[in-house]
């Protein structure tokens, strides 16, 4: 019977390399051990040097240059940038239907009984769409890039503290779900990765979505309106909205073997392990 590495050794070589791992096989122990202190070595040298090199030739960090590179891209298409709290009330959240009966409502950290920390940017978004279309007949078209928080289950794709854009057209000159693809193929060739597939999915609190996949990964949920959400925000007109996770699509376009090598971190500095 062949071997395989152990949960813990695939954990360390990851931690080092952006491998698989997983479907590695050995025809003993002994091979198994002799092939991990290998692959460990080489990464280990590899991961050094890649620090050196950051010490060496400063830059941008990853994600950082990411949100740069996106919000460059969408500015240049007409989207106001907006910075909305990250603090959020609980009647903000009740308006998106995060309640007490709903699944999203548990993974949300509370400050106190009335406030939390925001786990998604699009009730703040509503409000600032609103405000604008007060001043001004044509399309607003607003982005923000900003940490969310959610209560998440660990896996190599999930991070409690995350980024999110989210974007959004009120008024789109034509058809609002070609519009929403146009702003999908904006954001994805910004981000270095133009080969993605849209997929139809049922949502917790839009009911439906189109979603951006990349080998089967979700990169991105996106909705059209008019919507039933709409009403409680004084919204009544079509619009085009995306929530893309950046570190998701830092983790791709890097292959980096966990989103935690991506994100806000003091164990990994753009993909590599400092500790």
């Amino acid at each position: 019977m062949a071997e395989h590495f152990t949960d813990a050794q695939i954990q360390r070589l990851r931690e080092y390399g952006n491998g698989t791992y997983k479907d590695m096989e050995f025809a003993d122990v002994s091979a198994r051990e002799k092939a991990f202190t290998k692959l460990m070595s080489d990464a280990s040298r590899d991961n050094e040097s890649a620090l050196k090199g950051m010490i060496a030739h400063p830059a941008r960090q990853g994600l950082s240059q990411l949100m740069n590179d996106i919000a460059d891209a969408l500015v240049a298409d007409g989207f106001i940038e907006v910075r909305t709290p990250i603090i959020i009330s609980k009647d903000a959240l009740a308006k998106m239907t995060i309640t007490p009966d709903k699944p999203l409502f548990k993974q949300v950290f509370w400050i106190d009984d009335k406030r939390a920390l925001r786990p998604m940017l699009a009730p703040s978004l509503y409000t600032v769409m609103r405000s604008l279309r007060d001043h001004t007949d044509g399309p607003v078209k607003i982005f923000e890039m900003g940490s969310c928080f959610r209560k998440e289950s660990h896996s190599g794709m999930h991070l409690e503290e995350f980024t999110m854009l989210n974007l959004v057209d009120m008024g789109p000159a034509g058809d609002a779900t070609e519009s929403l693809k146009k702003y999908i193929g904006i954001v994805m060739k910004a981000a270095g990765l133009p080969d993605y597939q849209l997929v139809h999915e049922e949502s917790d609190v839009y009911k439906e979505t189109i979603d951006v996949e990349i080998g089967g990964q979700e990169v991105c949920s996106a909705a059209v309106g008019p919507h039933y959400l709409d009403a409680a925000h004084d919204v009544h007109e079509p619009w085009a909205g995306a929530g893309f996770g950046l570190e998701r699509l830092l983790t791709i376009r890097q292959g980096y073997s966990t989103v935690m090598k991506g994100g806000a971190s003091t164990t990994y500095l753009n993909g590599a392990k400092m500790d």
